[in-house]
């Protein structure tokens, strides 16, 4: 009988124990299941609205200005002064050519000019004396000292004299075209930058044996250039010098609007294609990167959200959508082109819902916006 007040005891205990231990249980679960508040958040409400419709162009970026060059004359690569990568001004040298027959020859070419310059010099010596004498034939004639015939040989060889200085005038002027003709030519052996730019090309090495037309260096102008697009035949007539395009090129993480500078009126057959070159302004750009652009040829109706809105996480995007209770969930959608910094989203979201647009860093899911 006496075991039965303690048997009794323990129950009341466990008893307070397990009420106490419910209790505390609860209240844990009721502070979990609060959820947590953020504010100072951006929120927006997605509204349908026409986007453009547009056909898309792929092209090469190429400078404005690029200047092939080639060997104007026959010789040897003796020199180089410029590699691929390197910056040149207008002017600088680039590679030396040697071709001993254009130097003698306007070595030679030299020494005609100074025989010319001689002869010229004896000629208006001789037109010196001839004038001399005919003046005192002149004189003697009229104290008629000599006979009229002696005076008109006088006056003939003064007249031949002049004659003679002209001819050897022409010959000097001659002799001078051939050496700056010759110079010209020798002087091609010094091949020097046309433009101002970078060097992306050489095909010359030294000791190489080149001849005239032979390509060997290219040099792009840097700053200026343009994105050249094989257009689709449909947009023939659609496309007009001064339009302005939205381009996207591979690289650059940023796209930018471009300028149509030029359309080539004419489709390729094989292609069906026609080029349209647009003006791009954009830092970072370089010869040869790919690229695109967007036409516009109609509008659809869309959604488009804030760039900040959208929320990577590795191969997924979702955005922050809040309900209207003000709990953000998150919604997985697929986005599509970006326009003017927002993003197109073509499924996962409707009209109407309100999404979380600025500080997305803050939101966790089934936090309450406030």
């Amino acid at each position: 009988m006496k075991r039965f007040p303690a048997i009794a005891l323990l129950i009341l205990v466990g008893g307070t124990l397990t009420a106490a231990g419910c209790g505390a249980k609860g209240k844990e679960e009721g502070a979990r299941q609060a959820p947590p508040v953020v504010q100072g958040v951006a929120v927006a409400r997605v509204q349908a609205e026409a986007i453009p419709e547009l056909l898309e162009a792929v092209g090469t970026v190429r400078a404005r200005n690029s200047a092939v060059i080639a060997a104007r004359i026959a010789g040897t690569v003796t020199a180089i002064h410029a590699r691929e990568g390197d910056r040149v001004t207008r002017g600088k040298l680039l590679l030396n050519l040697e071709a001993a027959e254009n130097t003698a020859g306007a070595a030679q070419a030299r020494g005609a000019v100074a025989e010319a310059e001689r002869g010229v010099e004896e000629a208006q010596a001789r037109k010196t004396l001839a004038e001399a004498t005919f003046d005192r034939y002149r004189r003697l004639l009229a104290e008629q000292a000599v006979t009229r015939q002696e005076f008109e040989n006088r006056q003939m060889e003064r007249e031949v004299a002049a004659q003679g200085v002209a001819r050897a005038e022409a010959r000097l002027s001659q002799a001078r075209e051939g050496a700056r003709a010759a110079g010209t030519i020798a002087g091609y052996g010094s091949v020097t930058a046309p433009i101002s730019g970078i060097v992306t090309g050489r095909t010359a090495e030294l000791g190489m044996t080149v001849f005239p037309g032979a390509p060997l260096l290219t040099v792009e102008e840097e700053g200026h250039y343009r994105l050249e697009l094989a257009a689709p035949e449909t947009l023939s007539g659609r496309v007009k010098p001064g339009d302005q395009v939205m381009v996207a090129i591979d690289g650059l993480a940023v796209a930018q609007q471009g300028r149509v500078a030029e359309v080539v009126p004419m489709v390729e057959p094989a292609s069906r294609t026609f080029t349209v070159k647009v003006d791009l302004n954009a830092a970072g750009l370089r010869s040869g990167m790919f690229g695109r652009a967007g036409f516009p040829v109609g509008t659809r109706e869309g959604l488009l959200v804030a760039k900040g809105a959208i929320v990577e996480r590795g191969a997924l995007t979702s955005v922050w959508v809040v309900d209207q209770d003000n709990i953000a969930r998150m919604r997985l959608v697929r986005p599509g082109r970006t326009i003017g910094g927002r993003v197109e989203v073509l499924s996962g979201l409707s009209a109407g819902e309100r999404i979380v647009t600025g500080g997305v860093e803050l939101v966790a899911d089934g936090a309450r916006i406030e």
